[in-house]
């Protein structure tokens, strides 16, 4: 395939997908479901579409580019198959054909998940293995997909109930009477999962130990993204009301982090997110966790039933924002100390210089621990030392030139 040829099919397919989410807006609309919601739900196959496309136009030869792009058109004719089959089954029966085939498309979860979790972390960001010895990992990740897509797809239905529209019959059915041939589909497909996606974690483990200069910052654009994802599913059950808003929030990430890292727009800004997200997160975490104790008190003390009274919560509000700039002080110093311990140590190194300083008089002196502060903490190659000239009529001598002084490493 020639690249021109590569690069049409590629925004052909991006087409493809930019037109099947407006449809799937369309049919969200007729089905009721025309809600802020539904519009987040098509950011993330419109994110996995669009940067895939970016990512393989411009490296034809990259798999991960291909794998967004595949990710995002099976995304596409998931949610387009349900919200298909929920109007011609549900909203108005008998108005389109082919309803049960929409229906049927909820078995593309399975190379979504495949890819996702198995092929993506393994050729991120080079397009390449490891090594050879990794190639048992994505021969399990291969399996997976062929028993999961096999023994979905081909299940006998109506058992079990297809994106939440009940029990609806497969209108591919080949073998009804092999339904313990495709039990056993699944199971192989779930005996393979698993080490699969180990398999999968530790090769980035590894990759990323190996790793040196922009391509550790590569993988620190998709470790942070893949941080993120499971927070949906532990907010399924903690709370299941934002589960929906918090998955159509962050699944978008994973696309938009691994397009930033492999066409290195802002590449190296990720230290200062990674550093924004523990700071926040933990200061959230502890003012939630003060306000959660002040409320038990008050519960133990005025009984349960009882709503707090307002100068209460005024007073909770007060307290959190008194707090809130020492405990992000420390909270931040905490987090640099752990995870930007270079951030952290020159930022000790001046701090300390500075106290120096102001007891100190000799040039010769203050001269060279100028230049050690410098080279512990910025780590230059060369350092330039200036002296202004000291202006007629002052206390030094008159007319006298700058003399640079260099220092070299």
């Amino acid at each position: 395939m020639t690249a021109r040829t590569a690069a049409r099919l590629v925004w052909s397919l991006c087409a493809g997908c930019v037109a099947g989410i407006g449809g799937l807006l369309v049919l969200k609309v007729l089905n009721g479901a025309a809600d802020l919601r539904s519009a987040l739900l098509a950011a993330a196959p419109l994110a996995f579409s669009v940067v895939g496309a970016l990512v393989a136009a411009r490296q034809q030869r990259n798999p991960v580019g291909w794998q967004l792009l595949a990710v995002g058109a099976l995304m596409t004719a998931n949610l387009l198959g349900e919200s298909y089959a929920r109007y011609a089954l549900v909203t108005a029966p008998g108005t389109l054909p082919g309803g049960l085939y929409g229906a049927w498309l909820g078995w593309t979860y399975a190379p979504i998940l495949a890819i996702l979790a198995i092929f993506l972390p393994l050729y991120f960001p080079t397009g390449r293995l490891l090594s050879p010895r990794w190639r048992p990992i994505v021969w399990l990740g291969i399996g997976f997909l062929a028993f999961a897509v096999a023994g979905n797809a081909l299940w006998p239905g109506p058992d079990p109930p297809l994106l939440g529209l009940g029990p609806v019959p497969n209108p591919v059915v080949f073998l009804p009477q092999a339904k313990p041939l495709f039990e056993l589909l699944r199971s192989l497909a779930g005996l393979c999962l698993l080490p699969g996606i180990a398999g999968a974690i530790a090769a980035l483990v590894v990759r990323f130990r190996r790793s040196r200069g922009i391509e550790r910052q590569q993988l620190k654009w998709f470790t942070y993204a893949a941080a993120l994802a499971p927070l949906p599913g532990f907010a399924y059950e903690a709370a299941p009301s934002i589960f929906g808003l918090l998955r159509t929030l962050i699944l978008p990430l994973v696309p938009i982090s691994v397009g930033v890292a492999i066409l290195r727009y802002r590449l190296y800004e990720i230290d200062r997110i990674i550093n924004r997200t523990l700071v926040y997160g933990l200061l959230t975490a502890v003012l939630g966790l003060g306000y959660a104790a002040g409320s038990l008190v008050f519960v133990l003390i005025a009984g349960a039933g009882s709503d707090p009274p307002s100068w209460l919560i005024a007073g909770a509000t007060l307290a959190a924002a008194a707090i809130f700039r020492p405990a992000r002080r420390h909270i931040q110093a905490a987090v640099d100390r752990r995870f930007n311990r270079r951030k952290y140590n020159a930022a000790q190194t001046i701090q300390a210089f500075s106290t120096r300083l102001r007891d100190q008089i000799d040039l010769d002196t203050l001269f060279n621990e100028l230049l050690s502060v410098v080279d512990q903490t910025m780590e230059p190659t060369r350092v330039s030392f200036w002296l202004r000239p000291s202006p007629p009529g002052s206390s030094g001598t008159a007319g006298s030139e700058a003399r640079p002084t260099q220092w070299a490493y």
